[in-house]
């Protein structure tokens, strides 16, 4: 199962970077549940084609940004996480992210995605 999830998510990050919106939706139908949703903290995307029309914007406003995975995905119970960067065009890659995504039984395709921009801000501890 765990080439299967990877393998998933691969895609789903590569649907975010390809300058080629009939690929990205390729890519994106095939990693996606049909009602699958997404949520970061700049936009909620209800649908697929939703979301399709939030990363079209994000790849006109940056020209050959792409998305990289940048860890493993750590999975249990149907739920996963994993970490990825922004580059830009010119190489320059912004602090990390981290997705948790849920999965359908049998883990078939990526049900919902949420999205945190950043590292996690540290606290101090007495």
């Amino acid at each position: 199962m765990n080439d299967r999830i990877e393998e998933l998510v691969e895609r789903y990050c590569r649907g975010w970077s390809d300058p080629d919106p009939r690929v990205r939706e390729r890519l994106l139908r095939g990693a996606l549940a049909a009602d699958a949703t997404y949520t970061d903290p700049q936009t909620d995307a209800l649908t697929v084609e939703q979301l399709l029309a939030h990363i079209g914007g994000v790849l006109a406003s940056m020209p050959g940004a792409r998305i990289e995975r940048t860890s493993a995905v750590d999975v249990h119970h149907e739920v996963g996480r994993f970490t990825w960067r922004l580059s830009l065009a010119d190489g320059t890659a912004l602090p990390e992210g981290t997705d948790f995504v849920e999965f359908d039984a049998g883990g078939e395709r990526i049900r919902r995605i949420v999205g945190f921009f950043g590292p996690v801000k540290g606290r101090a501890v007495a």
